[in-house]
């Protein structure tokens, strides 16, 4: 209800009444009263106001409202409201009545009931002011007389308490004859009003003004009142006081006392419809100057007396007034100039001259006198006039020459003193500049040299606080008006503000963070002057630098700042118009200033090397930037920009290869530094440019070849090779740029003259690179396996390491590092910081930079980072378990610490480590890991597995199993093949994925030192599983007819050997197969592997027995039961069935020799079981009585049938002999086979080494005549669920007993053959040292569980011999001739011919000699042609 929403024209006279509560006595009833309030609306007379009266919005008048009754309630509370609707005339003669009356519920009695009492209420106050808003309590009069009624009795008396207590004061109380009853002032009624009218004021001040005529008198107290007055019920009013206040000046104007007053409150009044609480009555304001206003010469006044002010600001009286007045400013002028158009309307130009002009210029000057003065005066009033003045331009322009009032605003900033009140100027001129003088040309031509100089003096390097926000603000706006088409001409004040501004912009966005809140406007600004210069404007703002060095300067400016603007971006990233408009000007730019280049820095003498380099790098900055890069948008998205924008990057991408080709001789001077740039342009994957610019390369590489006198361009391909690295590492290139950047190279270079070789090599080695760096980005970016991001890494690794490529080398080698720390991959990542250790030399050479590919070392000799290196791969090689490597390592860094650098306290830490390495090998656990062969094949493979075998070194305890599925989960589409044998060319040509993977065996190395020696266990334990490089696997196959009555006669082994590229363990856990060689092992050389390795088993089962009295019985008694019972198995007999025969010696007459030695190796074994059937009786237990007395029985035909046929032969008794070491502890030497020929036998020498090397451990079941058969050891278990399919004769009982015994002979250490190595001086070369040994062979990976003194069991958990009808699928031993198993194997790729084979045998081998197997064919198979002792082949069933 209130008026602040009253329009100008709009009359409005409502009273609102609310009736609040009252308070009645209930007289002489028992109960209070049922009170009904009418309310009504009489004249003074009495005369009852027709329809005054509205209920509700919408509901037409009514005379009487009558309250809701409240049932015998003595405070009834209506909050009933009503609007009263009076004339305003009538206003003044009203008042409104309430009557009471008690409401019976009985309708007789009811209509007997009167009005009990009465209340009013008057309209106007006596002083002409209408009744107040708010709560009144009115004075209820009783009655029972007729005067209760009438009006003009009861309005001689108080209607309101307030008047009561009043009038009580007043010592004259004239009640005449109506007097209220006795009870009266118990009652009470209360009822609230509010007044909302146009012309009826509550103020007693207002109301004084607006009735100026008929109370002249005291006009100069009302005006100076009005000041006082509420600004709520000035704005009611707002029409009729304006047009009293103008009434006053116009009509009294010949006393100047009332112009200022008048001014005054017309300043009061605009300022108060300034202020936020009235502001949304501007409308009313300006409604009311252009609609109602009339005071012609009101301007003459109001002009006068601001003049006056301005003048006199120097009047600290004034001040108030001044800054009141300015800050109306705006509508004292709206006053004045529409007073001053309406005077010209009616009285035309000619009547007052040039009156008006010069009051507005004598304003000006006073304006300008007074921002002349000293700062500390008045900076009030000056900040008031530069925010203020602006405000009056597009009304003086109406009636004022806008020429001219550019002029006097040129002049009133210019009064300004320069750095005083900066920021309140530069908002000036923006006001000015917004306004509509500035939209014309003529007024532009005189405003602009202004704006710029101002502009210019704060964007000045010089300036020392510039005002960057407003400057900002001020240029936006100027630059924004010049892009409008209807301004008029633009060229030349583009021009100005080039040549003034331009430079001084890009200085400033230079020196400008890019965080400062303001650097967006300023860029915004560059660019929209950029944009609105045209192709004249570039030349002519070059043709303004007076010297050559000027033009270089600002070329170097810009391409500096357009390379860092398009590097950190201004704008943010979703404001893609901002960002695209910003590189379409950008381009434009960069491309005229290319012309510039070309037109003054070309020629041979002016060429400007820096320039060009500046240019190259911004035009490829530009090409790359990431907005441009269409193929990372959606398809909708890049139409759109192509359509509005086209595809930048082709426009500047062909423009960088013109630019190039324009160097002509000065291109040597970009190589190398430009190969990079020029690369990331051909990166880019849009194909027209790849075309485009790749050529640039041939280009380089000839310029290079003709130009670097040295005939080649190896500056040229180490610079490409290093960015290629860099950039394909960081998301760029693809396999079609691989493709089209081969071609295009070899098109090129193949049409040179000279380069067409050397092109040709560098074209294929880029492209190799390129395939690598693309693997291992897509592996290290999409698979989240770690070992082929390990591949992709060595490939990498490999291929820099062959261009000698150092820096980025070792860079690669730190990733591979950091791979198999995460893997806890110890071992190698103990081996991959070798190679970098490799690189460095035990000197004080200081350390390149990128030898220090870390931060974590601060060396600076080659010597302090090598010994880092070292101490690092000394705790990797430790927490490996290698601490046979890390006592090698320690002994050279220990070297160093005692005689380089004499650094006995580290010498003192290193020793006692080294000491806790040896008590580890000794004590500690360490399981030996298994080895896998994995093939894979199909094109589904990444190139880098494609169709090639790896052997995979695996974890601790890791089964074939758990192994295949951790294969599988890296490609789970790939198929598992259930064969071991080759693919054909459809699986490897096959769009699929194949996958083979088996169980293989390593062949062991060992060092020449440890022949024949008392070698511990654990010693040996490390080399069966570590530093080998070839592996095998044996598949059983038969020729020939089956033999019913002895199927092994005709049981073949086929057995394959691979050789890696590299030794185990080394950088990978996996190395590829480089070299695979086949070869076929007899029958009767399988008996003579299967009796050399039951042998060991059984010399060295008794040994332990007899050194530890501790270990169970248990597997000796299986043991000796599977070799003496015949009823375990058929006893030897199928041996002499099969080849003890004249007829198989006919038939084979060079076995002669193989048939001795297998009877010589039959007689061996007696006394080694005599020897294990004593300790067994030493050790025998109750329940074990039983079985040793069958033994006993068993073995004493078993000797004397072997005796009879085959010889005595006795052991000496030093192989019995127990040795005590230092400690005390026993020291176990592990005895060969070969070594018990020789210690046993003088009769005949022989050059046969022992020819159990890789004796049956995945053998078939087959017959020996000690009726010993090699189960294989515990690989069986890591591959018992796989079975060869051809060959599927295992039996379920010997499955059981194998199970049985391995359970058992869990407890037992493992230990496996040690080939015997005959020394070969000629081949020991100094070479060998640097070598890791290669041939290593696993024979069991599990752990072995003894320590110390416990000497382990020979071949521990191996199941016992099976009869010979339980023929197994398991591949069977290799003999190995002693020379063979001596000779080291050449470090990779293998040699591809065998130089072993006429090595000599060891003339002092007493056993028979053997004759040399025949050649394997093609590939040759590699060194490993003899069999080693005990060395198991591979696992049968992990096909």
């Amino acid at each position: 209800m209130s008026m602040l929403g009253h329009i100008a024209g709009d009359v409005r006279n409502d009273i609102y009444v609310t009736l609040i509560h009252g308070e009645f006595d209930k007289g002489k009833k028992k109960t209070p009263k049922n009170v009904e309030v009418t309310m009504s609306v009489h004249d003074e007379e009495g005369k009852l106001l027709e329809k005054a009266i509205h209920p509700g919005a919408g509901y037409e008048g009514i005379s009487e409202y009558k309250s809701v009754v409240y049932y015998q309630v003595k405070q009834p509370c209506w909050y009933e409201t009503v609007k009263v609707s009076i004339a305003i005339e009538e206003v003044t003669r009203c008042h409104i009545r309430f009557t009471f009356r008690h409401r019976s519920s009985q309708e007789s009695r009811d209509k007997s009931e009167r009005a009990f009492g009465v209340a009013f209420v008057k309209l106007m106050n006596p002083d002409g002011t209408t009744l107040q808003d708010g709560r009144h309590d009115l004075v209820v009069y009783k009655g029972d007389n007729k005067k209760m009624e009438d009006a003009k009795f009861y309005l001689t008396l108080p209607g309101t308490k307030m008047e009561m207590e009043e009038k009580e004061l007043q010592a004259s109380k004239n009640l005449v004859t109506f007097t209220p009853s006795k009870d009266s002032t118990k009652d009470s009624f209360q009822i609230a009003t509010l007044i909302c009218s146009t012309k009826l004021t509550q103020n007693v001040d207002l109301l004084g003004l607006l009735n100026w005529r008929s109370n002249s008198q005291n006009i100069k107290h009302n005006l100076k009142k009005l000041m006082e007055v509420d600004g709520g019920e000035i704005v009611k009013f707002l029409q009729d006081t304006l047009d009293a206040l103008f009434n006053i000046m116009m009509e009294m104007s010949d006393s100047e006392t009332y112009d200022f007053l008048v001014f005054d409150a017309l300043v009061f009044i605009i300022s108060l419809i300034g202020d936020i609480k009235f502001q949304h009555f501007n409308p009313v304001l300006e409604t009311y100057i252009y609609k109602h206003f009339s005071a012609t010469l009101a301007y003459v006044k109001l002009s006068k007396v601001l003049n006056f002010y301005v003048a006199n600001a120097d009047d600290s009286s004034k001040t108030e007034l001044l800054f009141a007045a300015l800050k109306a400013l705006k509508y004292l002028f709206r006053f004045i100039i529409q007073s001053r158009v309406l005077y010209l309307r009616f009285y035309g130009q000619s009547k007052d001259g040039d009156e008006f002009n010069d009051s507005i210029r004598q304003l000006f000057l006073a304006f300008n006198m007074l921002m002349d003065r000293p700062l500390e005066e008045a900076v009030k009033i000056k900040g008031a006039a530069l925010k203020y003045l602006p405000s009056i331009i597009n009304d003086v322009k109406l009636v004022f020459d806008p020429v001219e009032l550019s002029v006097l605003f040129c002049k009133f900033i210019q009064s300004i003193p320069d750095n005083q009140l900066v920021r309140q100027k530069l908002n000036c001129m923006t006001k000015i500049v917004e306004s509509a003088l500035f939209r014309q040309s003529e007024c532009r031509e005189v405003l602009l040299p202004l704006l710029t100089d101002q502009l210019s003096g704060q964007l000045d390097d010089n300036s020392s606080k510039p005002d960057h926000e407003a400057s900002s603000q001020l240029l936006s706006n100027i630059l924004e008006v010049l892009d409008r088409k209807d301004v008029g001409a633009t060229a030349m004040h583009i021009q100005l503000i080039m040549e003034r501004l331009l430079r001084r912009i890009n200085r400033t966005v230079i020196g400008m963070s890019r965080q400062s809140p303001h650097i967006g406007s300023f860029v915004a600004c560059m660019i929209a002057i950029l944009q609105q210069m045209d192709d004249s404007h570039y030349s002519h703002y070059i043709s303004t630098f007076k010297t050559r060095q000027d033009i270089i300067d600002f070329l170097m400016e810009t391409f500096i700042m357009f390379k860092d603007l398009i590097g950190k971006n201004v704008y943010a990233k979703d404001w893609m118009v901002m960002n695209m408009t910003q590189n379409r000007v950008f381009l434009r730019a960069i491309n005229q200033f290319a012309e510039v280049l070309t037109r003054f820095f070309m020629d041979q003498a002016s060429f400007e090397l820096q320039l060009w380099n500046n240019y190259f790098h911004l035009a490829v900055a530009f090409l790359t930037h990431e907005f441009l890069q269409l193929e990372t948008f959606s398809q909708a998205k890049r139409n759109k920009i192509v359509k509005k924008y086209g595809d930048m990057r082709k426009e500047i991408g062909f423009r960088i290869r013109d630019m190039w080709y324009n160097l002509g001789p000065h291109k040597i001077k970009f190589i190398p530094s430009m190969v990079g740039p020029i690369l990331e342009v051909t990166l880019t994957p849009e194909v027209e440019l790849r075309k485009a610019t790749i050529p640039i390369f041939f280009d380089m590489m000839q310029c290079e070849f003709n130009f670097s006198g040295n005939g080649n361009f190896h500056m040229f391909e180490n610079e490409l090779i290093t960015k290629l690295d860099q950039e394909v590492e960081g998301g760029r290139g693809d396999e079609q740029y691989k493709v089209l950047l081969e071609k295009l190279l070899l098109e090129h270079c193949r049409k040179h003259k000279y380069l067409s070789g050397s092109g040709e090599v560098f074209a294929l080695l880029v492209s190799s690179l390129l395939e690598n760096l693309l693997d291992y980005r897509t592996i290290i970016m999409h698979d989240e396996s770690k070992e082929n991001r390990m591949s992709c890494t060595v490939n990498v690794l490999n291929f820099y390491k062959e261009k000698k490529r150092e820096d980025i080398y070792i860079r690669y080698l730190y990733k591979l590092r950091d791979l198999h720390r995460d893997c806890e991959n110890y071992t190698e990542a103990a081996y991959t910081l070798l190679l970098h250790a490799e690189l460095l030399q035990w000197s004080d050479k200081p350390c390149v930079p990128h030898l220090l590919q870390r931060d974590s070392y601060y060396v600076y000799t080659q010597q302090e980072l090598k010994e880092k290196l070292y101490q690092e791969i000394i705790s990797y090689f430790d927490k490996g378990k290698m601490w046979e490597k890390a006592i090698k390592l320690s002994k050279e860094l220990a070297e160093t610490y005692e005689s380089k650098v004499f650094d006995y306290e580290g010498l003192g830490n290193l020793l006692k480590k080294r000491a806790s390495f040896y008590e580890n090998i000794i004590k500690a656990m360490r399981p030996q890991p298994e080895y896998f062969a994995v093939g894979y094949y199909g094109q589904g493979f990444p190139s880098f597995l494609r169709n090639k075998i790896f052997i995979y070194r695996g974890k601790e305890y890791e089964r074939r199993e758990d192994f295949s599925l951790r294969l599988l989960t890296q490609f789970p589409n790939a198929e598992k093949m259930t064969s071991t044998t080759p693919p054909g060319e459809d699986i490897k040509s096959s769009p699929k994925q194949y996958m083979q993977c088996f169980t293989v065996k390593p062949v062991m190395s060992l060092p020449p030192s440890y022949k024949d020696k008392p070698v511990p266990e654990q010693i040996l334990n490390y080399y069966r599983a570590n530093e080998v490089q070839q592996f095998r696997y044996s598949r059983p196959f038969r020729k020939g007819e089956k033999d019913p009555d002895n199927e092994f006669a005709t049981m073949w082994i086929e057995r394959t050997t691979y050789t890696t590229a590299y030794t185990f363990p080394g950088i990978l856990k996996w190395f590829e197969v480089k070299q695979i060689s086949t070869e076929e092992i007899s029958p009767l050389e399988n008996a003579i592997e299967t009796m050399e390795l039951t042998n060991e088993r059984i010399s060295n089962c008794v040994q332990q027995h007899a050194w530890d009295r501790s270990l169970p019985v248990h597997p000796l008694s299986m043991l000796l039961s599977g070799i003496v019972d015949p009823a375990v198995m058929g006893g030897f007999s199928n041996y002499e069935k099969a080849f003890f025969t004249e007829k198989y010696l006919q038939e084979h007459p060079e076995d002669q020799e193989k048939v001795e030695l297998l009877k010589r190796l039959i007689a061996l074994q007696m006394p080694l079981l005599t020897e294990g059937i004593r300790i067994h009786g030493e050790k025998l237990t109750e329940q074990l009585k039983p079985l040793h007395d069958r033994l006993s029985s068993c073995f004493r035909e078993l000797k004397e049938k072997v005796e009879k046929h085959y010889g005595v032969i006795t052991l000496p008794p030093n192989l019995r002999e127990r040795k005590q070491s230092r400690t005390g502890s026993i020291v176990l030497p592990y005895i060969m086979s070969s070594t018990l020929r020789r210690l046993s036998i003088t009769s005949v020498t022989s050059s046969v080494v022992s020819t159990s090397s890789n004796s049956s451990d995945n053998a078939p079941s087959r017959p020996g005549s000690d009726g010993s058969i090699l189960e294989p050891l515990l690989e069986r278990r890591a591959s018992s669920g796989a079975r060869v399919e051809d060959l599927s004769l295992r039996e379920e009982n010997s499955e059981n007993r194998i199970s049985k015994f391995k359970r058992k002979d869990w407890s037992l250490s493992k230990s496996q053959v040690i080939a015997e190595k005959a020394p070969e001086p000629d081949l020991m070369s100094p070479t060998r040292k640097a070598q890791r040994p290669k041939s290593l062979q696993l024979m069991d990976n599990r752990l072995s569980p003894f320590h110390g003194s416990s000497p382990p069991q020979s071949t521990p958990l191996s199941p016992p011999p099976l009869t010979p009808k339980a023929t197994r699928t398991l591949s069977s031993p290799s003999l190995q001739t002693d020379g063979i198993a001596a000779t080291p194997v050449p470090p990779p790729p293998p040699p591809k011919s065998k130089p072993y084979e006429g090595s000599q045998r060891n003339s002092t081998e007493l056993a028979p000699p053997l004759p040399a197997r025949r050649e394997a064919k093609a590939p040759p198979p590699p060194p490993p042609k003899a069999r080693k002792s005990g060395i198991p082949t591979s696992e049968p069933g992990s096909q």
